[in-house]
């Protein structure tokens, strides 16, 4: 009996060697659209995926972003898992957005990192501006990713699936060696830290099986920069590395 088709594309996205978020992103994409077409995906129309479409560009205005990323979603869908020959398929091109990105003050993000709801999701905010991280690549550091004696940080599989080196900061390697000497888990210097009594953080952190939960890290970041009194459009964890 073969699997279904989120299973096959699931494990299809993994052989095509697509990171974890992009997979994600991919795969939700395709269960919106089978939710809202109320019907297995096999059974899907083209003129379906079309209104489908439309309807999330002209009435739900999806950025341009979004609408991309279903697109090579349901490319991938329709070409490697479920193989239909449909021109729908080839017009869904959408042109770059050239936006700057939002920018914060060098006062800005010291009033978000007082904000920070933690002394943990301090210390990750600090590392994602200091030393220009996207949240994955801050997420995973690990105590052997710091190269404290050439004041380096090797990156894993940023993103492309590339290694790199970025510069370390004398600064920012004390505060890591602060924060890590609190919970001193063997591997990772972002471990989770569970829910409860926030006293209790670093036991918990110190025996943690994984980094800090990505949800947890932008509801954070959500509440430090309202806490901050940042207003400015487009402003999320991803605007430390811009700044």
């Amino acid at each position: 009996m073969s699997a279904d088709p989120h299973t096959q594309m699931r494990d299809s996205l993994q052989l095509n060697g697509l990171s974890a978020a992009t997979c994600t992103a991919y795969l939700r994409a395709v269960r919106l659209l089978g939710e809202h077409s109320r019907c297995a995906l096999e059974d899907i129309t083209e003129e379906q995926l079309r209104n489908y479409y439309l309807h999330r560009r002209n009435v739900d205005h999806w950025s341009v972003s979004t609408l991309r990323i279903a697109a090579c979603a349901f490319r991938f869908l329709f070409k490697q898992v479920i193989p239909r020959d449909w021109n729908t398929l080839s017009l869904l091109e959408l042109k770059s957005e050239h936006l700057l990105p939002a920018v914060l003050s060098v006062a800005e993000v010291h009033a978000l990192l007082d904000a920070a709801p933690s002394p943990h999701y301090r210390a990750f905010f600090a590392t994602v501006y200091s030393c220009g991280l996207r949240l994955q690549e801050a997420r995973n550091l690990e105590v052997g990713d710091i190269d404290a004696a050439r004041g380096l940080i090797h990156i894993h599989r940023g993103k492309g699936a590339r290694d790199r080196m970025v510069p370390l900061p004398q600064a920012t390697l004390e505060l890591l060696r602060r924060h890590w000497s609190v919970h001193r888990h063997p591997r990772r210097l972002f471990p989770a830290i569970g829910r409860g009594n926030k006293r209790l953080w670093p036991q918990r952190a110190a025996v943690a099986t994984d980094a800090l939960r990505t949800s947890g890290i932008n509801d954070a970041f959500r509440q430090a920069r309202d806490v901050a009194g940042i207003t400015k459009k487009g402003v999320s964890l991803h605007t430390l590395r811009h700044s």
